[in-house]
């Protein structure tokens, strides 16, 4: 079992990456000591930050249809825990990771990828780039997403209702009902507590996460009201944010998606599924989001 973790760091932040999933596993800082990213709890929520392709939460039956075969992708797709995964190039300041299609890929999910994601630092910023190739003669259908738990409350003393979230911009969005098989239902639910606040609290994920489709922010800020640490995401080009957790646990996961679970009432269509990316031909796609912590 293949259980090498790879770190860097710079003179604010080390950070380091499990090679399983290339999954990040801790964000601290060298100033503080402080842990950002949530310790993997296994009689919690046995993860960090798993990263999701191609598909992102659900699919409905647990499969999807493409070109009339139906094939079985597991949820948040087959990135996360993948053994197979490998460095393909590192320096002092940045780690690439990376994973090909193969014949056991193509059974589950009939494209012929190659998918990288490369951890930058840039001093107080974690810059997470994903690249996806298309390494066949049709058009490639995909999500992706990041998964990120972070620490919460972070310091003794504070309480999860000490923390809150604040986008950059005033939200009239609401959050998309998830139904106990995970699929997105017709409801929308208010969470804002103003324009640009959710406050957080032990029973915000009873129901599971919250799924924003229409945000007008690109950023958001984990903040407390008793301490003055920040940290922020930047997820421009991600139309899609989930924010959950386990009910009553110490952490919550702000989750930038290119992509959303199938609907209640999806016809398992993979060319017809919300949210996918259309990739040509040798072609390939990008997308970046970073992580800021200000102290």
């Amino acid at each position: 079992m293949n259980l090498r973790m790879h770190s860097i760091n710079n003179n604010i932040l080390q950070v380091s990456v499990k090679e399983i999933g290339a999954e990040l596993c801790s964000i601290k800082s060298l100033n503080s000591n402080t842990e950002y990213i949530w310790d993997g709890n296994p009689d919690v929520w046995a993860a960090h930050a798993p990263n999701l392709f191609p598909v992102i939460g659900c699919l409905k039956d647990d499969a999807f249809l493409y070109k009339g075969q139906e094939y079985k992708c597991p949820k948040h797709g087959f990135i996360r825990k993948n053994k197979n995964v490998t460095l393909i190039e590192s320096t002092s300041d940045s780690l690439t990771f990376g994973l090909k299609y193969d014949k056991q890929s193509l059974l589950i999910y009939p494209f012929k990828f190659e998918f990288t994601i490369s951890f930058i630092l840039e001093g107080n910023k974690l810059r997470i780039e994903h690249k996806v190739m298309n390494h066949g003669n049709d058009e490639m259908l995909f999500s992706l997403g990041g998964h990120p738990g972070f620490t919460c409350p972070i310091h003794k003393g504070e309480k999860y209702d000490d923390y809150y979230l604040e986008f950059e911009k005033p939200e009239t969005a609401q959050s998309w009902r998830v139904l106990k098989n995970g699929l997105i239902g017709k409801e929308t639910i208010p969470v804002f507590d103003e324009p640009t606040i959710i406050k957080l609290h032990p029973h915000i994920f009873d129901d599971d996460a919250l799924v924003f489709k229409n945000l007008n922010s690109s950023r958001v800020s984990l903040k407390s009201r008793k301490s003055k640490q920040v940290l922020s995401m930047d997820f421009e080009g991600f139309p899609y944010l989930g924010i959950w957790a386990k009910p009553n646990a110490n952490y919550v996961c702000i989750e930038p998606w290119i992509g959303v679970a199938d609907s209640m009432d999806s016809d398992r269509n993979f060319e017809t599924k919300e949210g996918l990316i259309r990739l040509q031909a040798n072609k390939s796609f990008v997308s970046t989001y970073s992580i800021i912590v200000d102290e």
